[in-house]
């Protein structure tokens, strides 16, 4: 079924507003799940929209949650997520890094109590506009062992990059740390279709091509032991440094009972003009990129969503019926 922007904006928020999520909530949480399918992840894009309607209705996120800094020291800056959906406070957060790394060149902002914040590089676009260099990574539920092991203890653990470009849209970098990307074996498995080998393991610890028996399992790492290791540092940084949960103690986002996952994120903000300087690092990127694409075959990252958000906002978002009839479902419920 295809739509306008718009108009998907209007359905989700709608229905996020009536399982219970405030204003600003529902608004800021749509947006960015629309983002995301307009940019081609449908992974994190609409499909999320019931997910999370079921876990503000099951109590697993606070709807009327309103984020609020609660502690501060030069740069760096922790905001409180009070167990709502994640972006207001991803938002507020951000809001925060960009002012304090203006002010003192860097700064680091942890969010607590948190939710599943989507698309990472999606909360960097305002770092970008400002004209600093963003990193962002979170942590999640359980969903992939230690190097060596076989029982889930750390999630996918999303890391992104955004350095923005003169004259150019910024060159932004967004991976998950397991093979794939964990929303891909949901879509997966609601469509009955299997699997690639290497993907997954079944809670057993076997390899696995079966979508729903790797959801009851866990991921594997991207690049084996380095990815795992990798994983580790962000688990690390989104829970040692803002008391937030760790993947293992919170309840699989892929359940709508369960309970309050408190996980964490981390932004990183830097203005380029408290180091080298605004020309140097023009200067540099722009001779990096120049580089890359001597090679025809190199594509940067962050183009192809680029261009399918383009398409999106000429055409709309065509996104599949049984979808589609879900989030007008939930517009229309009852709060």
């Amino acid at each position: 079924m295809r739509r306008s922007l718009d108009d998907w904006q209007d359905l989700a928020t709608r229905a996020l507003a009536r399982a219970g999520a405030n204003p600003e909530m529902a608004a800021t949480t749509a947006a960015a799940l629309v983002a995301a399918e307009a940019q081609g992840m449908a992974s994190h894009g609409l499909s999320r929209v019931a997910q999370y309607a079921g876990h503000l209705r099951n109590g697993r996120a606070d709807g009327t949650a309103v984020p609020v800094v609660v502690a501060a020291k030069g740069g760096a800056v922790l905001v409180d997520a009070r167990c709502g959906l994640a972006f207001p406070a991803c938002s507020l957060a951000v809001r925060e890094a960009i002012r304090r790394a203006g002010e003192f060149g860097v700064s680091f902002a942890g969010v607590t109590n948190s939710h599943h914040f989507g698309v990472a590089a999606w909360h960097l676009a305002p770092v970008a506009q400002a004209g600093q260099v963003g990193l962002a990574c979170g942590n999640s539920p359980a969903a992939m062992p230690a190097a060596g092991g076989r029982r889930a203890i750390f999630g996918t653990n999303p890391i992104a990059a955004v350095f923005p470009r003169p004259n150019h849209a910024p060159l932004t970098i967004d991976l998950s740390l397991s093979e794939v990307a964990r929303g891909k074996v949901m879509v997966a498995a609601k469509a009955g279709k299997p699997i690639p080998l290497g993907w997954a393991l079944d809670a057993q610890g076997h390899p696995t091509t079966d979508a729903k028996a790797a959801l009851e399992g866990s991921m594997l790492a991207m690049g084996g032991t380095k990815g795992a290791m990798l994983a580790l540092v962000v688990e690390l940084l989104a829970t040692a440094l803002t008391g937030a949960a760790i993947g293992a103690e919170a309840s699989s986002f892929f359940v709508a009972e369960g309970n309050r996952p408190r996980i964490g994120q981390v932004f990183l903000a830097i203005d380029p003009a408290a180091l080298a300087g605004r020309s140097v690092y023009d200067e540099r990127i722009e001779t990096l990129i120049g580089l890359m694409l001597q090679d025809p075959e190199v594509r940067l990252p962050g183009a192809r969503r680029d261009t399918l958000y383009a398409k999106a906002l000429a055409e709309g978002i065509d996104v599949a019926e049984s979808i589609a009839q879900e989030v007008e479902r939930l517009a229309q419920d009852r709060p």
